[in-house]
């Protein structure tokens, strides 16, 4: 999975991507922990160590994988943050402007109504966009949001401690740290979040 990158010229507005967090007015270190491409099987066991460890996060879902066996509801309850990660996750970067309006609004429209909450926050797939992906979402008054700190957690199966190296090696205050819903990264997950509130980082969603 390549980092967050823009294709195409250097005119999109700036003010509608995030990749970091505002933590301008706040006294402490922070970070965001995203969590990409569920809802997994493994969803309710991420939302166990969340709640253990007292830390909340975004989850950014594909609108397809939703269904009444994912603990939709329980994300909520317990503070989460649910953004959309399109419907059917492809690279946007590769589509017409009216392909990737149909993504992204299938995506918005079917998890509001599942949800029954609005739909405010947008991760582009692979972290691909161009200019039309990010007019799209500001039309849907979506805000794209990126991450500075990838954990390459998708090519660490066989070496899970590496992803934990890699984000606190990283990670800055206000960082946008990029995990997935994957087996490995739920087996760390608890040790990453020891070693970041180790170094004297707290937690916080956009």
């Amino acid at each position: 999975m390549p980092l967050a990158r823009a294709v195409g010229d250097h005119s999109i507005k700036e003010h509608h991507l995030t990749s970091k967090a505002d933590t301008s007015l706040e006294g402490e270190k922070a970070v965001v922990l995203t969590f990409d491409d569920g809802p997994s099987r493994y969803v309710g066991s991420f939302l166990d160590v969340l709640n253990e460890e007292r830390v909340p996060a975004m989850f950014f879902w594909q609108s397809r994988l939703l269904h009444h066996k994912r603990p939709w509801k329980r994300t909520i309850a317990e503070g989460h943050t649910i953004g959309t990660h399109t419907h059917r996750h492809p690279n946007l970067a590769q589509l017409k402007a009216d392909q990737q309006k149909k993504e992204i609004e299938t995506s918005k429209r079917e998890m509001e109504r599942i949800l029954g909450q609005p739909i405010r926050h947008f991760r582009p797939p692979f972290g691909q966009y161009n200019e039309d992906t990010v007019h799209i979402a500001a039309a849907m008054q979506l805000d794209v949001v990126l991450w500075d700190v990838p954990s390459y957690d998708w090519e660490l199966k066989k070496d899970p401690d590496k992803i934990i190296s890699n984000v606190v090696d990283n990670v800055e205050n206000g960082s946008i740290i990029l995990l997935h819903e994957l087996e490995q990264t739920l087996y760390v997950l608890p040790q990453l979040i020891k070693e970041l509130k180790r170094v004297g980082f707290s937690f916080r969603t956009l």
